[in-house]
């Protein structure tokens, strides 16, 4: 999404529209991947784990709580994968939405749009930091710079 509203504001007259339609249609595509493609690993990678652990039992499991946990992790894993990018997509382009019902924003929603990008990086950072105990205000910080790198690149190397 960042990237998509940094290309839509470098060319500096995009219809808000048409940069709604082209983040749904890339935030779609993120969902759909994201669900088939963890759903189709983690389904085999449970599989391969079941039939190795009845292979060293020497006995089917299929019918035990594991067993039904090897059908089950899947879904939900994938339901995550694939939302979770959906979410976030939604709602860093909220303020172009927010622009289209005339609701008023303080700075104008492409820049709006960017700004909630720049924000949801940031406490992604800060969540990764807290996770994995590191200092978590450095974690974010390091996002956002690689957030704004990228934009840079974006903005360096347009057509």
């Amino acid at each position: 999404m960042l990237g998509l509203n940094v290309g839509f504001y470098s060319t500096g007259n995009v219809p808000t529209h048409i940069a709604i339609n082209a983040c749904l249609g890339a935030a779609i595509a993120l969902f759909v991947s994201g669900l088939t493609s963890a759903y189709i690993s983690e389904s085999e990678e449970r599989k391969k784990e079941l039939v190795e652990l009845e292979r060293a039992m020497v006995v089917s499991l299929g019918d035990t709580e594991y067993g039904r946990a090897t059908q089950w992790v899947p879904i939900w894993i994938a339901l995550v994968n694939g939302f979770s990018p959906l979410l976030v997509s939604l709602f860093i382009i909220s303020p172009l939405w927010m622009s289209q019902f005339e609701v008023y924003l303080p700075i104008p929603p492409l820049e709006s749009t960017i700004s909630f990008a720049f924000l949801t990086i940031f406490l992604l950072g800060l969540f990764l930091g807290k996770v994995s105990g590191t200092f978590w205000l450095w974690t974010g910080l390091r996002t956002l710079a690689i957030a704004v790198i990228t934009c840079l690149l974006i903005l360096t190397l347009e057509f």
